[in-house]
């Protein structure tokens, strides 16, 4: 056996037996290789075999950690099940009660033959006039109603994202974005070959100054925000905070991708009232109504309708006719307004659960948010204590699944409130107040 793989066995066995505790450092890759006898890139290959093996996590510029780790049956700490199954506080779709029976009912006349026979044929990324005539009265918000000339259609708000961005930026090109951003654009960045670089936010939203020193640097193509109810930390910006992220955009003429995928859940004028040149409003069904069959909007500048309407073209991103079909009938019966109103009255119920459970400790959360964002007490890092929650049958997600830059990782987890019944909400917050205050490897 290679000698690197021997020494990650013995650092295994440590582990194993609990000489080496969940959350406890490493040191240094050349100072373990002068402990052991070894060179530098031997060091190297055993930390690169115990990452493998999922036993530690290396965080660029902090070091390596421990993970936590199942321990043997009977065992209590960090191996204490949350309940007889597993309570995902990642997955953060909202369901009403009795939504199965409302959407139902406005699809029944769907499945005739003759309206099927319709409603199964290609959609055009335009959509139909009444489909573009729901979707402008349903994104209406404030003194603020899209033009229907300006709505397009995708499969999903990710799909919208993904062309309005494939069609703004080139490969190479750079996308300003929060510093913790929603982690499916970091993928669409990666895939459609572009660089987001992450910009401060604090309590109010995205700094404007910001923007501006990030362009001086190098030219952005956009800007992605999230200034309704922001994916992880809930925060929205304030109305004078919008405008002068929208008078910065103007000056630099910078375009705008505003999502707005949370903002049924509290009523807020878009970045596009400041800015209606430049901003590309993102919206969808998913949360509102299901992501099983769910349509994505998009609100663009009239002179880049037949650009953003290409890109989802080229993309395979646009909507089913089906979908439409259905979103339209929808948004017209009021289902879409029941479920919006269930909703909102689930997760302040939910938030409250939050705000029981986890008092005392540093969580954000806005009381009308489907998410909270906990700051955790230290010695915990992120990637620790998910690993710890997953031993108790809890998913939740790390901090730096959020982070843009590699360097910079809070010690923090996002809870998705969605999909747990509410007892299994409060009973796995309480097992994680346990857990956090116990400490990495403690009861």
């Amino acid at each position: 056996m290679d000698d690197y793989r021997r020494i990650a066995d013995r650092i295994a066995a440590d582990i194993d037996a609990g000489r080496l505790r969940p959350g406890q450092q490493l040191p240094p890759q050349r100072r373990f290789a002068r402990r052991h006898g070894i060179a530098a890139s031997t060091a190297g290959r055993v930390y690169g075999e115990l990452v493998r093996r999922g036993l530690v996590v290396g965080e660029v510029g902090r070091g390596t950690f421990v993970r936590a780790a199942p321990a043997p049956d009977g065992a209590l700490a960090l191996v204490e099940r949350a309940g007889p199954a597993p309570v995902n506080l990642q997955l953060n779709y909202p369901s009403a009660p009795g939504q199965p029976e409302l959407l139902a009912a406005a699809l029944a006349p769907l499945t005739r033959p003759d309206a099927l026979a319709d409603a199964l044929r290609p959609a055009a990324a335009t959509g139909t006039a009444a489909a573009r005539e729901a979707a402008a009265a349903l994104l209406a918000a404030g003194g603020w109603r899209p033009d229907p000339g300006q709505v397009l259609f995708a499969g999903n708000a990710r799909q919208a994202v993904a062309a309005t961005l494939a069609s703004l930026v080139r490969p190479g090109g750079r996308v300003g974005v929060e510093e913790l951003t929603y982690p499916l654009v970091k993928e669409i960045a990666a895939r459609i070959g572009i660089t987001l670089v992450p910009l401060p936010a604090d309590a109010g939203g995205l700094r404007p100054e910001t923007v501006a020193a990030a362009h001086r640097g190098a030219p952005l193509s956009a800007l992605y925000v999230q200034p309704t109810l922001h994916n992880p930390t809930s925060v929205t910006a304030t109305a004078e905070r919008c405008a002068r992220i929208a008078a910065v955009a103007d000056e630099l003429r910078i375009a705008v991708v505003e999502d707005r995928i949370w903002s049924f859940l509290r009523s807020t004028e878009p970045l596009a009232v400041h800015a209606p040149h430049l901003t590309h409003v993102v919206d969808g069904l998913s949360k509102r109504v299901a992501p099983g069959l769910t349509v994505g909007f998009l609100v663009v500048p009239p002179e880049r309708v037949a650009a953003v309407a290409a890109a989802l073209r080229s993309g395979g991103w646009s909507a089913g006719r089906f979908a439409l079909e259905a979103a339209v009938r929808w948004i017209g019966d009021g289902t879409v307004a029941r479920l919006v109103e269930a909703k909102r009255a689930d997760a302040a119920r939910r938030q409250r659960i939050v705000r029981e459970e986890l008092a005392g400790f540093a969580v954000r959360a806005d009381p009308g948010a489907y998410f909270a964002w906990w700051e955790l007490p230290a010695p915990w890092r992120a990637d620790t204590f998910a690993a710890a929650a997953a031993a108790h049958g809890i998913a939740v997600t790390p901090g730096t699944a959020f982070a843009v830059d590699p360097r910079r990782t809070p010690d923090a987890v996002r809870l998705g409130l969605a999909n747990a019944a509410e007892p299994d909400l409060a009973r796995a917050l309480r097992t994680l107040a346990r857990v956090a205050a116990g400490g990495p490897g403690g009861p």
